[in-house]
C-alpha cells in the first residue's frame, strides 16, 4: 500500500496569526482596512521605505525594523521585489506569507516560470500562498489578509472554502444562504502550498465543520488523498 504519511507544513501561524506585516502602499492600506473591519486583535506592521504611515498605522522603514518575526505577511509589491521580501521573511523566521503579485508561471513564458522557481526557493520551509492570489479570510479569529471587499462576517464555527480563483472566493463570501463560513483561502498558482495542503491545514481546526474545494487543477494526488483520508477520520465532509 502506498505510503500516505503526512508531509504537511505547519500553517498555524500563517492562518491564525497574532502579528501581521505588510508590504505595498495601496494594497497594504486595503489589507489594513480589512483587518480593522474583521476586528483583528494583533499587531499590524506596515513596511515602507518612504511613508511615515499607512491607513493611520506607523510604518517601519524596513524588515530589519520589525520588533519580531511576523506570524503572517501580505506581500503586495511587484514580482521581483516579492522574491526578495519572501527570502528575507524566511530568513528571519516568519510564519508565512501571502504573495499577491502576478506575472509568474501563469504567464506561460520562461521569465515568469523562472521567477516562480526563485520565489519558492526564497521561501524555503516558510509557507507561502500564491503567487497571484488574494490571500485568505479567517472569520473565526478576525483575520483578513485580503486586499479587497468581501462578504465575510465573524462566526464561531463553520465551513472552510479553498479555491484557486480569488474572484470565485469573493463571490462565495457574498452568498446569501445561511451557511457560516469560517475560512476562505485562495491558492493562486499553488507554487509551493497547494489546495490540498491548505485544506489539510484547515481541517485540524476543530471549529471547521466541512471543507469546500473549487478545483482548477489538483496540485498533488498523494496530498489530496492524505487530505481526504484525514477529513474522513475527523468526520468532516468534503465538497468539491
Amino acid at each position: 500500500m502506498r505510503d500516505l504519511a503526512p508531509t504537511q507544513r505547519d500553517l498555524s501561524r500563517l492562518l491564525r496569526p497574532r502579528s501581521v506585516a505588510l508590504w505595498g502602499g495601496g494594497w497594504a492600506e486595503n489589507v489594513i482596512l480589512q483587518l480593522r473591519k474583521a476586528g483583528f486583535p494583533g499587531d499590524i506592521w506596515p513596511v515602507h521605505p518612504n511613508r511615515k504611515e499607512i491607513a493611520g498605522v506607523s510604518c517601519r522603514p524596513s524588515l530589519a525594523d520589525l520588533p519580531a518575526a511576523p506570524d503572517a505577511a501580505f506581500v503586495g509589491v511587484n514580482r521581483e521585489a516579492s522574491v526578495e521580501v519572501v527570502g528575507a521573511l524566511s530568513a528571519m523566521g516568519a510564519g508565512g506569507a501571502v504573495c499577491f503579485a502576478s506575472g509568474f508561471r501563469e504567464t506561460g513564458d520562461d521569465a515568469g516560470a523562472d521567477l516562480q522557481d526563485r520565489l519558492v526557493g526564497a521561501a524555503g520551509a516558510m509557507p507561502i500562498l500564491g503567487p497571484n492570489c488574494y490571500g485568505f479570510l479567517n472569520a473565526l479569529d478576525g483575520v483578513a489578509l485580503w486586499p479587497d471587499q468581501h462578504g465575510g462576517a465573524r462566526v464561531a464555527r463553520g465551513v472552510a472554502i479553498v479555491t484557486q480563483s480569488s474572484n470565485i472566493a469573493i463571490n462565495m463570501t457574498m452568498q446569501r444562504r445561511g451557511l457560516p463560513i469560517a475560512y476562505v483561502a485562495t491558492a493562486g498558482n499553488q507554487a509551493q502550498t497547494g489546495l490540498s495542503e491548505i485544506a489539510a491545514g484547515l481541517l485540524d481546526d476543530p471549529r471547521v465543520t466541512a471543507i469546500g474545494l473549487h478545483i482548477e487543477g489538483i496540485d498533488d494526488v498523494a496530498g489530496f488523498e492524505r487530505m481526504a483520508f484525514r477529513a474522513r477520520e475527523l468526520g468532516k465532509p468534503v465538497a468539491a
